[in-house]
């Protein structure tokens, strides 16, 4: 269902905010929505008419893990770890009206420019807190969130400090019983990364899986995967079919597929934490 934002401000060009320049461009191909880039990468895509349009194929696949997380329309607690254009936070207040949302972002310039040019859905229940992600997972209440989101970046790369058993505990520590934790895992051949954060959720969650489309899964490419984990059974079958609907069609993982993928990657900890790999020149960029 379309639900109209207030109309925004001009966009204003290119702005300094802390994680470097960013700029509002409109999509040439849907009127009303616009792409977030910083320093010429693309963070976000929203479109203020339908905010239910996901038009990133990674942001889709989280959509998907978000729909699934309770029956149709319920109200969910969501914890979004990394703001960008709030994308996804106002895909929850359309979808599920009355929902409880809480965004982490540090840089809080970026967020006023956001504010200011992309106005959120009326009633919108969406409250923005400039901090570190950790910093601001840590501040939550235990067992208060229904679902967390986790899609950080410093510059085109996740900060090592939420790459972690001890951040996935602290995740573990904020979901209510049953509840998901889905992220975004930006990786490449040979994928080491990504297994090491397979590895890293499996040793909290009961349950892990992973989506990519198959030609990142067969490390042909440098893309964006997404993990999701929980206590309580993950809903695979429906979010498989999701995803073998969506535009560009993706994997989901689990299991023993998931074991022979991750092979003898082990935990990340915080004493031997690194960033995601640098992405390829220009694969990102527009």
């Amino acid at each position: 269902m379309s639900r109209r934002s207030p109309d925004p401000l001009p966009p204003p060009g290119r702005v300094p905010v802390a994680g470097g320049v960013a700029e509002l461009l409109g999509d040439a191909d849907r009127d009303g929505a616009w792409v977030l880039l910083v320093d010429d990468t693309p963070q976000s895509h929203v479109d203020l008419a339908d905010p239910t349009h996901l038009e990133f194929e990674y942001v889709r696949r989280m959509g998907h893990v978000l729909d699934l997380a309770a029956p149709e329309g319920t109200p969910l607690d969501v914890l979004h770890l990394g703001g960008g254009a709030l994308t996804l936070a106002r895909y929850v207040a359309v979808t599920r009206p009355g929902s409880g949302q809480r965004v982490v972002e540090l840089d809080e310039p970026l967020t006023e420019l956001v504010r200011a040019h992309l106005p959120l859905p009326r009633h919108a229940r969406i409250r923005v807190r400039a901090a570190d992600a950790r910093a601001g997972l840590a501040a939550t209440h235990a067992a208060s969130n229904d679902v967390v989101v986790c899609d950080v970046f410093a510059g085109a790369r996740t900060p090592a400090h939420l790459t972690t058993v001890e951040f996935a505990a602290e995740v573990h520590r904020v979901l209510r019983p049953g509840g998901l934790y889905t992220a975004n895992v930006a990786d490449g051949p040979p994928l080491r990364f990504a297994r090491g954060q397979v590895a890293t959720l499996r040793s909290v969650f009961a349950h892990v899986c992973l989506v990519a489309e198959p030609g990142t899964f067969r490390g042909r490419r440098f893309g964006n995967l997404v993990a999701v984990a929980s206590d309580g059974p993950l809903p695979v079958a429906a979010l498989t079919r999701r995803c073998a609907a969506d535009p560009m069609p993706s994997r989901v993982v689990e299991g023993a597929d998931l074991d022979r993928f991750t092979g003898d990657a082990q935990p990340v900890t915080d004493a031997d934490a690194a960033p995601s790999p640098e992405p390829p020149a220009g694969v990102f960029t527009r």
